[in-house]
């Protein structure tokens, strides 16, 4: 059943949707890419560059649970025989710890790990859907896409790391798959200031090419008028 359409003061302008065919899409905060002694880390990145959109996405989750909105987690992830793993992705850098290896939170990015998990901050409940990604975009050889269609989604509300890479190809999936995206400006991160500015601008340009951005208060206020779970009813 939908339900009344809400708006979003949006860039690059108002962002409309029913909250009842809206999911909100939480992307890959893992501890292997938000912690120390993770993946991220062993590249080289300041972990802590990622860590402020873990308070405004705990106050996103009160709101989107109190309506009802579906909530999907992604976690990249490979199984523990590599078998999903190209060699290309395998050995491109020159990171001091590759996929696969041992670290300290466990083997780098591989699934059933302690690093792969999400962190407990932001921890999925029960009834929200957990899906394990191999690649950087939730709909390539996963069930994300399944999921949408099975709960007649047709907006996403997403967030998550890192802005210019995971987001950004799953934001341009969607794009290309027909579904409205908005993007939380303060719930998405990236280890590099700059990425991150560019990428939100390249989101909303030429008219919302590929979506839209808004602060997560914006969205949270949105949110404000509905009952209880209303979204779900």
């Amino acid at each position: 059943m939908t339900s009344a359409p809400l708006t979003v003061p949006a860039r690059p302008y108002e962002f409309t949707f029913d909250p009842a065919t809206t999911a909100l899409v939480v992307i890959d905060m893992q501890r292997d890419f938000m912690e120390p002694g993770g993946f991220g880390e062993s590249l080289g990145n300041d972990v802590s560059q990622l860590r402020s959109t873990i308070e405004p996405l705990k106050a996103v989750f009160a709101a989107a649970r109190a309506a009802g909105l579906t909530v999907i987690h992604t976690r990249e992830g490979h199984l523990p025989d590599l078998s999903d793993l190209p060699p290309a992705k395998l050995n491109r850098g020159n990171a001091s710890l590759k996929i696969g290896d041992l670290g300290p939170k466990g083997r780098i990015l591989i699934r059933g790990e302690y690093g792969q998990d999400i962190i407990d901050e932001l921890a999925p409940i029960e009834g929200e859907f957990v899906v394990d990604k191999p690649g950087k975009g939730a709909f390539y050889a996963t069930s994300f896409g399944d999921i949408l269609t099975e709960k007649g989604i047709t907006s996403l509300v997403v967030t998550g790391v890192t802005t210019e890479v995971c987001v950004h190809t799953t934001v341009r999936e969607a794009n290309d798959r027909g579904y409205e995206c908005l993007v939380l400006s303060d719930c998405v991160g990236s280890y590099f200031p700059e990425f991150q500015r560019v990428a939100l601008e390249m989101i909303a340009a030429q008219g919302g090419i590929f979506g839209w951005v808004a602060p997560s208060a914006a969205f949270i206020e949105a949110l404000a008028p509905l009952p209880a779970a209303s979204a779900a009813q």
